[in-house]
C-alpha cells in the first residue's frame, strides 16, 4: 500500500476533528470520563482493529485514552489509518 502524500493527509484529516498529524503518524486524545469508559473503548476499538488486521498504539490513562495510527509495514500513512481512525469516531460516540 502506497503511503499518502502531506496534502492527502491534510485533506483526509479535515474530516476527523481532533486528530493531528505527527511523523508518521495521526494520533488523538478521547476523554472516556472514567477508567471502566476507557477500557470499554479500547475493547472496542481492538474489535475493530482485529477485523481489520490493523493495529492502534494506545496509552491508557485512567479517563485519557490515546490513540496513534501508522502503517509500519508501509513506513507511514496510508488510507488504511484514516478508516480506522473513522470507525475509532464513530465507536467514541457510541
Amino acid at each position: 500500500m502506497d503511503t499518502l502524500s502531506h496534502a492527502e493527509i491534510a485533506r483526509l484529516l479535515d474530516k476527523l476533528p481532533g486528530w493531528h498529524h505527527r511523523g508518521n503518524a495521526i494520533e488523538k486524545h478521547f476523554d472516556r470520563k472514567d477508567f471502566d469508559g476507557s477500557m470499554r473503548f479500547v475493547n472496542a476499538i481492538a474489535a475493530a482493529a482485529n477485523a481489520d488486521d490493523h493495529h492502534p498504539d494506545m496509552s491508557i490513562s485512567w479517563n485519557d485514552v490515546g490513540i496513534s495510527l501508522t502503517s509500519h509495514d508501509a513506513g507511514g500513512l496510508t488510507g488504511r489509518d484514516f478508516r480506522l481512525a473513522e470507525k475509532i469516531e464513530r465507536l467514541s460516540e457510541a
